[in-house]
């Protein structure tokens, strides 16, 4: 277990991607690490597809010093969390800390939002393409990889890649 004793949070919101939530948090787990799920209020948010997910913290409860890690799942919840300035705060926080940010498919929308893409590689659903342009950022249509701190993932069908991906930069730390 590599990530024994490591806290990572999970943000969510209404219309989150079930399998862009649940299956890096398993992996996660499997791995030893504590996560948290965060969300704007402490009642069950619904999953894209229905599942329901009970947070543990608020969101604007997290502070980047108390976290080794940051989950950004994608579906419908970006846009509603890129709103929010604890959230954006949150993300520029734990990027200006070096600290990993997993971000997979709509999830890029809160990279974009707290204004760290200048000049940086991403990928994500082909629906923020031209936000991601629009940013300053630079499209690669790959399944996952690392950009510095930040570790991308593209849709669903991608889960795997983005897992290995985000466990690999968590153990190397």
């Amino acid at each position: 277990m590599r990530l024994q004793g490591q806290k990572v949070a999970a943000l969510v919101a209404e219309g989150v991607e079930d399998l862009e939530y649940y299956v890096p948090v398993m992996r996660l787990q499997e791995e030893g690490a504590q996560v948290l799920t965060a969300a704007l209020e402490l009642k069950p948010v619904h999953g894209k597809n229905g599942l329901e997910i009970r947070p543990d913290t608020k969101i604007e409860s997290l502070r980047a010093d108390d976290l080794f890690a940051l989950l950004v799942p994608g579906g419908w919840a970006p846009d509603k969390l890129r709103r929010y300035s604890a959230v954006k705060d949150l993300v520029r926080d734990m990027d200006a800390q070096g600290k990993t940010i997993g971000i997979i498919c709509h999830g890029g929308l809160v990279a974009i939002s707290a204004g760290i893409m200048k000049g940086r590689r991403a990928t994500g659903s082909l629906g923020i393409r031209d936000d991601i342009l629009n940013a300053g950022g630079t499209w690669v249509d790959e399944a996952a990889f690392r950009e510095g701190n930040l570790v991308w993932g593209r849709v669903v069908a991608d889960i795997p890649d983005f897992c290995r991906e985000l466990v690999q930069a968590l153990t190397e730390k």
